[in-house]
């Protein structure tokens, strides 16, 4: 296993033209910052369909399989001559450090409407088009249907659509299959834009030899097409609506747990259909990916269910998951599991036992490890295996500079001097912090993109259990690419690898005089 590193870094945020991150030039400047900065990954968040009224979340998507199509890149668009030069220059937004999820959404939802009235007329006798729809039968079909019903009944859920639609009666899907279709293969075919952009990316990284990691929520959202197409498999009563929904306990988070929302899966249903739509999920995101995070893998030995009619996770319950069935189901389909287990929380020793029966690597995180706690905590450096990922902080953390300057505690800051042997400040704590990541035994170190720019709180991802003014940041233009600071920086970054060992050396660098 050789050791590397890579960046954690959302395709939303990166820099472009058009108000959100993208698949066009940007993602493939961030890749060519990669390679001369040595690394070997790039991980994102989850990539499906976001909205604005489930607080822009990539954890909650109208569906596991489909892709976010605010990604659409115009600029390779244009490229493919679906857009004149004038028309790429008017759909431009102003540049911003944030994502506005409702601007971007009207904008570019207006633009791909009219790629789409332009192919009407021949676009179903394509046949690279029909042959797409072909490949992902297993979930495209509901999804356009989902997506277009929804559109026709002004966003409502789909458990508050007429009965017939909401069952899936044979009648009715037939109904407003063809009283919708051209809606439905509008949607089929912005999803078509998006995965032929996302095969040009993931070209470029195999040629520059980069990984994608992605990341798979073990649950699902509610009002989705995956609930919505496979009722049987959620605990949920006649009318479709959760009895039971997923969280997790008071925690290092907050003091009241996390209450997700999403419905549990039945997991005697899954397994009794041999664990069919897992398989396809995996398969699905193996597709797109080199490696697959877990999210919420604990949930796999044993998960958290609350009472729907609960307003927070205090009160909830431990019950059973088949995380090894499912696991060795997974690897029979596969023939391989290149899974990271995203193993934080409260992990108790059957969760140990399962992510170590597999051989999957956990994840340790830095801004975890300082306190009482740290000669034996497994998130110290010290105390890493080496099959693990380690990362300063993720998307869930503050940023290292915002943790330091507003939750390190006084005693926490005091530890760091003495494991450090010298005593950080604000302004060296994030490269104090990056060096202990990379010269950690772990095989594989992640970096947060804010920390790689050394960015404050303003720049955080994600407060969990606050459901608005999250995922937007962006980052900056030119920090992350091969123009001016951003070739210092991805130099500086290649030089630190190659010392711990996460890169190979440069044929030009000499040995240090003995």
């Amino acid at each position: 296993m050789r050791r590397t590193s890579g960046v954690l870094l959302h395709l939303t945020s990166l820099p472009s033209r058009f108000g959100i991150g993208d698949l066009g030039p940007e993602a493939l400047r961030f890749a060519e910052f990669l390679a001369l900065a040595g690394q070997k990954r790039w991980q994102m968040l989850p990539l499906g369909p976001v909205a604005a009224s489930l607080g822009a979340s990539p954890y909650s998507s109208f569906s596991a399989f489909a892709g976010n199509v605010l990604c659409v890149s115009p600029e390779a668009l244009c490229e493919e001559g679906l857009l004149a030069r004038r028309e790429l220059d008017a759909c431009a937004l102003p540049r911003t450090g944030r994502v506005d999820f409702p601007a971007v959404a009207r904008a570019k939802t207006a633009l791909l409407r009219q790629i789409f009235d332009r192919a009407w007329p021949r676009v179903e006798d394509d046949p690279a088009f029909r042959a797409f729809i072909l490949d992902n039968a297993t979930w495209l079909p509901d999804f356009g249907l989902f997506m277009a019903a929804k559109e026709r009944f002004g966003g409502a859920a789909w458990t508050d659509w007429p009965e017939g639609l909401r069952l899936r009666r044979e009648e009715a899907l037939r109904a407003y299959g063809e009283e919708l279709h051209r809606e439905i293969v509008f949607r089929q075919y912005c999803q078509w834009l998006f995965f032929r952009q996302w095969g040009n990316l993931r070209d470029e990284l195999a040629r520059l030899d980069i990984e994608l990691v992605g990341d798979v929520p073990i649950y699902v959202t509610h009002d989705s097409a995956d609930v919505w197409a496979n009722q049987r498999l959620f605990k949920l009563d006649a009318a479709g609506r959760p009895l039971k929904v997923a969280g997790v306990p008071p925690d290092y988070f907050s003091k009241t747990g996390q209450r997700w929302g999403n419905p549990v899966f039945d997991w005697e249903v899954v397994e009794a259909e041999g664990f069919a739509w897992w398989i396809s999920r995996l398969r699905h995101n193996l597709g797109l990916f080199d490696v697959v995070r877990l999210d919420h893998f604990r949930g796999f030995a044993a998960y958290w269910e609350i009472d729907a009619a609960e307003k927070t996770a205090v009160k909830g319950r431990w019950v059973p998951a088949p995380g090894a069935r499912l696991l060795e189901a997974l690897r029979a389909a596969h023939g391989s599991l290149p899974l990271i287990a995203e193993d934080l929380g409260i992990i108790t020793e059957d969760v140990v036992a399962l992510k170590e029966r597999f051989g999957l690597p956990g994840m340790k995180i830095l801004q975890f490890a300082f306190g009482p706690h740290t000669p034996e905590s497994p998130d110290a450096p010290h105390n890493h295996e080496k099959n693990c990922v380690v990362y300063t902080g993720t998307h869930d953390n503050n940023t290292t500079r915002g943790w330091f300057a507003e939750e390190a505690t006084p005693a926490v800051r005091r530890l760091l001097a003495r494991y450090l042997g010298h005593k950080p400040t604000e302004a060296t704590i994030v490269r104090e912090m990056l060096r202990l990541a990379l010269a950690s035994p772990a095989d594989h170190a992640m970096l947060p993109a804010q920390d790689l720019l050394d960015l404050g709180s303003e720049a955080r991802m994600n407060v969990p259990g606050v459901a608005r003014g999250n995922w937007g940041w962006r980052a900056p233009e030119g920090g992350l690419c091969l123009r001016g600071a951003g070739r210092a920086l991805a130099e500086d970054l290649r030089g630190l690898c190659e010392l711990y060992g996460r890169t190979p050396r440069g044929p030009a660098e000499e040995e240090p005089a003995a």
